[in-house]
């Protein structure tokens, strides 16, 4: 149950911040950021199937990251 809540309190979050983003790719967004750091490479694979197959059609887009390659720099 707390794996549950911490999605769901994610999503909370994300909503408020972008409320205008779809809620299936908020979903997606909210259990990869809850989940991914903790799997191992096999289980990330397996896990973005697993994600694949509950919602067919949802394509997210790449996140926009040049302001943090620009910080790097």
């Amino acid at each position: 149950m707390r794996a549950l809540k911490s999605i769901l309190n994610k999503a909370g979050d994300m909503k408020e911040k972008f409320p205008k983003l779809d809620q299936k790719e908020l979903l997606i967004r909210a259990m990869r950021s809850a989940n991914v750091p903790k799997f191992l490479k096999e289980d990330k694979d397996l896990f973005e199937c697993i994600i694949r197959d509950l919602y067919p059609g949802v394509v997210l887009p790449d996140l926009d990251l040049s302001w943090l390659e620009k910080a790097l720099n």
